[in-house]
């Protein structure tokens, strides 16, 4: 008896042994995978400027991107366009994105100095914004706007042409108008009966002077009429011709037509817009601290199904495809562009 217990003890530390030094049954395994390796979790700030067109699109972005990654804070500045590029070339201002209602002027005073590329990625349409309350609505159309305008009382107003992309738009217009109604002299009357009043920095001003009655007519971009109307159906746009509206590509060498002096960026220099189809542009200024942190919300951004879909639930529309011009854009994007 005593030899059989003997046995069987010998068994059991043999047993145990082998647990310990090879693994029990169901785990042969002598190496162990080691555990998968933790994602870095993004942390920092991203300084964003942008076109006040893009407010509500960008403001979607913000709250959806602050929500996948917690610890990033985005700061953001709207405002003209132009405006923004003089911030940032004449007053050094640190920008680590900026978004632009049009990619020419970013291209022509950013691109080589203070910024290497940027991606052509929105376009637009301009049209005539006004309520419910403004004079004539019942009748205004795309075909009669002009005429309506310029009728007693009416008041409208387009932002800055100095400032804002959608202020030389509008002017350009006007221009457009012009020639697609044959009407000489409309351009010239246009102007005069705009008062200096109803000219403001950005065009989304605008909107509040229409919720007052301040303004009866206001000229801005389609994707904003389409924002506010959502949020408020008081809120109703008149669409124009193609061959004014400044948003069709086989429309361009008409919208050449049009021309425009403002002020440049040094004091008495002026500077040419020329009528051209609305294209938004984006890039990452030489100014920017947070490199690796704007690449990242950028790899968000071009994602189809995550920034540009955001940018389109809120009415923005956005080329396909988009186009990168200039040097040095970043690898890590590559593959969302194309």
């Amino acid at each position: 008896m005593i030899k059989k217990r003997t046995w069987i003890v010998c068994i059991l530390l043999l047993f145990i042994s082998t647990c310990v030094l090879g693994g029990c049954a169901g785990n042969t395994a002598t190496n162990p995978e080691p555990a998968p390796e933790q994602a870095v979790e993004l942390e920092g700030t991203v300084v964003i400027y942008h076109a006040g067109s893009l407010s509500i699109p960008f403001a979607a972005l913000e709250t959806e991107f602050e929500t996948l990654h917690p610890k990033v804070d985005i700061q953001r500045t709207e405002g003209g366009s132009t405006k923004l590029i003089r911030q940032i070339v004449d007053l050094g201002d640190k920008v680590d994105i900026f978004a632009s209602a049009d990619y020419k002027p970013l291209e022509d005073e950013l691109i080589p100095d203070f910024a290497s590329w940027d991606a052509l990625f929105a376009n637009n349409s301009m049209v005539i914004m006004y309520t419910d309350q403004s004079k004539f609505a019942a009748e205004i159309t795309k075909d009669n706007w002009y005429e309506i305008l310029l009728r007693d009382g009416v008041n409208y107003g387009h932002s800055n042409v100095n400032d804002d992309p959608c202020g030389y738009r509008s002017v350009l217009c006007w221009q457009l108008a012009e020639l697609k109604y044959e009407q000489e002299g409309l351009y010239q009357q246009l102007c005069d009966n705009c008062p200096e009043e109803n000219i403001r920095p950005k065009s989304v001003e605008l909107i509040s002077l229409l919720e007052t009655g301040g303004l009866d007519y206001a000229f801005e971009y389609e994707s904003v009429a389409r924002q506010h109307a959502a949020a408020n159906p008081a809120f109703k746009w008149v669409e124009l011709p193609n061959k004014v509206n400044l948003s069709d590509m086989e429309n361009a060498e008409i919208y050449a037509q049009a021309t425009l002096e403002t002020t440049g960026s040094a004091p008495g220099e002026t500077v040419t817009r020329v009528g051209e189809p609305i294209v938004y542009g984006i890039t990452m200024p030489n100014s920017g601290e947070n490199t690796e942190l704007a690449i990242e919300f950028l790899k968000f951004f071009f994602d189809k199904e995550q920034g540009l879909k955001l940018l389109e639930d809120n009415g923005q529309p956005v080329l396909d495809p988009i186009v990168v011009n200039g040097e040095g854009f970043p690898e890590d994007l590559n593959d969302l562009i194309q």
